[in-house]
């Protein structure tokens, strides 16, 4: 049975197992990227590539915030310091989109048409994947957690009820999603970008599907802030996706 939400005794101290996971996953994911970036043919210069990167890691700053705080407006509203309340809250959708916002903005101000996120989709996917595993541990402590459930699936997350474990789904998508990009990228030649986007329409639709058997607070037509930022995401990489026309490799065999 765990304990949640877990924790570890480090340095006379309890600290939370998730803020040591998010970090982990950035690590990890920050020197994969730094690894690809020395492999990949993208036509970049190195200024280049860091100003882009600075305005992924702002936006995605910015838009993690403001998503989350959006998510109950009620309570932003009431809040005795919005900045704090603001600061407090924040959801990787929101991260993900102004993370898109930030880097298409820069691309305007230097000139940039090409695209530049095929190679950021494995190490968002490493860093997504080891933070849901802080969420998981942390369990209703939370709002990372499910509702409650009487399927197969139920999971004590430390109240009294059995809940769907959000947390594990995603793990499980992110995966998947690893697996299938990966296969694309050895079965089919592609404009660069493809991957992203793909990545980007996979998961948005992932998230505003799993909000439905999460607790949230509806703004219209029973979705709530998060799954109306997803329809817009989604909508948005449906028509580049359009536009992609994806043919397979051609392996040919010496016998």
């Amino acid at each position: 049975m765990i304990d949640f939400p877990v924790t570890l005794h480090l340095f006379g101290k309890d600290i939370l197992l998730h803020p040591i996971t998010e970090s982990l996953g950035i690590f990890v994911a920050m020197r994969y990227y730094t690894w690809l970036k020395r492999k990949d043919l993208e036509k970049f210069s190195s200024s280049n590539s860091l100003l882009i990167v600075i305005a992924a890691t702002f936006g995605a700053l910015v838009g993690s915030h403001i998503i989350g705080s959006l998510e109950r407006p009620l309570d932003l509203m009431k809040a005795p310091n919005t900045l704090a309340y603001i600061w407090l809250n924040n959801t990787i959708v929101g991260g993900l989109s102004g993370g898109l916002i930030g880097v298409e903005l820069m691309k305007i101000i230097i000139g940039k048409k090409e695209s530049t996120g095929d190679r950021m989709v494995y190490p968002l996917i490493i860093a997504m994947f080891i933070g849901r595993i802080g969420c998981f541990f942390t369990g209703v402590y939370e709002e990372t957690y499910g509702l409650p459930t009487q399927s197969i699936f139920g999971m004590h997350l430390g109240d009294d009820y059995w809940r769907h474990p959000v947390a594990l789904y995603e793990m499980v998508f992110l995966l998947i999603l690893f697996i299938f990009i990966k296969f694309l990228e050895r079965n089919y030649s592609y404009k660069s970008g493809f991957l992203f986007q793909v990545f980007m329409l996979s998961y948005f639709s992932f998230r505003f599907l799993l909000d439905f058997i999460k607790p949230k607070y509806n703004i219209i037509f029973n979705i709530s802030t998060i799954q109306i930022v997803c329809l817009l995401v989604i909508i948005y990489y449906i028509y580049l996706i359009k536009k992609q026309k994806p043919i397979k490799k051609i392996n040919y065999e010496i016998s």
